[in-house]
């Protein structure tokens, strides 16, 4: 699957009357797609922020400008270059809004890179430059699917523009992030080759799985059918105003009449919804075996161990219960708890929970928090145990520090989390960084881990300071894995 996101970050010393920040932030994604007769291609879609860039006064209002070179390389050499100055739509009342550019490159199955140079036609000095792997696959020969596009906003339209696709204007949502603001994600892919079939139509499956527990949802399932064709376009609106919070992969497969998978493609979203799917505690009938489990004087505490793998509604429900201090409601909430996250084995799953719980209390509770309250405690009540786990106590020239690494996370492969030990005491460790998704992101994480013999860098880039001493290892466990 080719699906990137880039965020491109910059710090410049030009200034504008009309500048509003000296940041210019520009989103970019890459989509893969295929034209019978003319072949596979990228679609390289940039988002640049409104507000980072400058604006000068034209007729009827102000307008930014940005210069744009894009060169794909092949083993180094150059196979297509563009360069133009791409415009924003002209601002009549003051207030900008984020403007966007599409381009397409028809390239042959292999790997690439991009060299991406852009600048603020209206700031002198302002040249930022970045690269960007590609690699394009072959989707002429068989039954595949594109890549997912999700829309930020789209509609039917016969329009000449670059942003129309299969007869919809569509505008990309480079972003992976779904707030609560969101009810619905437009979805948009192509289907390829289903001609070559014998039969007459497919299927298309939609799901959406739960990540980390790799699970599906059963109630945001669908199923279309479709008639066969070399292509079909597929536009979608999902509907995700009950999608609770947490860490999704929406699924769409091809299937043929005996309900065989043809191709599948996949996008991986966080989801952010404030809502609660809580079973009402005061009407749970107390099972013996939860009561026994939980003895009296401990109540609170394993309530309120549940926070590391509840959701936001949910863990606002747990906070109110422990206010009350009631033992007997306390109880029944934790069973109501395991009652909907394990509805098949509720019991069980509290007691294979509770032993985590116990052991975390030991291995990272220290005199101002309790284990599960820890970020180490957390990440593993969360996830279970790393894979691997590389442990420094003392270094030369970086604070004590842990790598934790996951083989697997749900159907997530290869993560990493990186804690630290800044006050030296206690085993206070923090999360310092992590490449999991809905997870602390630190790109400067080197920087900070070695803050007591380096100054810091800058936006530019947060290592820029960071020197090479003996014993400085973090980097290279944490790449290697």
């Amino acid at each position: 699957m080719l699906r990137t996101l880039f965020l491109l970050c910059f710090v410049f010393t030009g200034f504008s009357g009309y500048s509003q920040t000296k940041n210019i932030k520009v989103y970019l994604d890459t989509k893969q797609f295929y034209a019978p007769g003319e072949g596979n291609y990228v679609e390289v879609n940039l988002q640049f922020a409104g507000l980072t860039v400058d604006y000068k006064p034209v007729t009827g209002g102000i307008q930014a400008a940005v210069a744009i070179e894009m060169e794909i390389f092949s083993e180094n050499k150059s196979v297509q270059k563009r360069a133009y100055l791409l415009q924003s739509p002209i601002v009549k009342d003051s207030i900008v809004d984020d403007f966007y550019e599409v381009q397409r490159f028809a390239l042959a199955p292999g790997s690439y890179s991009m060299h991406l140079k852009l600048m603020d036609a209206n700031r002198p000095k302002s040249l930022v430059e970045a690269d960007i792997p590609l690699k394009i696959n072959e989707l002429s020969n068989t039954i595949s699917l594109s890549d997912i596009q999700i829309a930020e906003y789209a509609y039917p339209s016969t329009t000449e523009s670059p942003f129309n696709k299969s007869g919809y204007f569509m505008i990309p949502m480079i972003s992976n992030y779904f707030p609560q603001s969101f009810t619905k994600m437009p979805v948009y892919t192509e289907i390829y080759n289903t001609n070559i079939l014998s039969d007459t139509v497919v299927g298309v499956m939609y799901k959406i799985l739960n990540s980390t527990k790799n699970f599906e949802l059963d109630a945001f399932g669908s199923f279309q059918k479709k008639k066969t064709d070399a292509v079909i376009p597929i536009f979608k609106t999902i509907d995700i105003s009950n999608l609770p919070t947490g860490t999704y992969t929406l699924q769409i497969s091809v299937i043929n009449k005996n309900f065989d998978i043809l191709s599948t493609k996949e996008f991986d979203f966080e989801r952010v919804n404030d809502i609660s799917t809580f079973v009402d505690a005061d009407k749970i009938i107390l099972d013996p075996a939860f009561q026994t489990s939980i003895p009296e004087d401990s109540v609170g505490f394993y309530l309120a161990s549940l926070i590391p793998i509840a959701r936001p509604a949910e863990i606002k429900n747990i906070l109110a219960s422990l206010k009350t201090k009631n033992a007997e409601k306390c109880r029944r909430h934790i069973q109501a708890f395991w009652t909907v996250t394990a509805p098949a084995q509720p019991y069980d799953e509290w007691i294979q929970y509770k032993k985590l719980v116990l052991y975390v209390e030991e291995i990272y509770g220290n005199n101002f928090q309790e284990g599960f309250e820890t970020d180490r405690g957390r990440i593993y009540l969360k996830y279970g145990p790393p894979s691997t786990l590389i442990a420094r106590e003392s270094s030369a020239s970086e604070y004590p520090y842990e790598i934790w690494t996951y083989n697997k996370i749900g159907r997530f492969s290869n993560r990493r989390f990186i804690f630290y030990n800044p006050d030296l005491v206690n085993k206070t460790y923090r999360l310092l960084h992590s490449d999991m998704l809905g997870e602390t992101k630190n790109p400067g994480w080197q920087q900070v881990l070695s803050t007591r013999n380096t100054n810091r860098g800058d936006v530019d880039n947060p290592n820029r300071n960071l020197q090479p001493t003996t014993g400085n290892n973090s980097f290279d466990y944490f790449r290697n894995y």
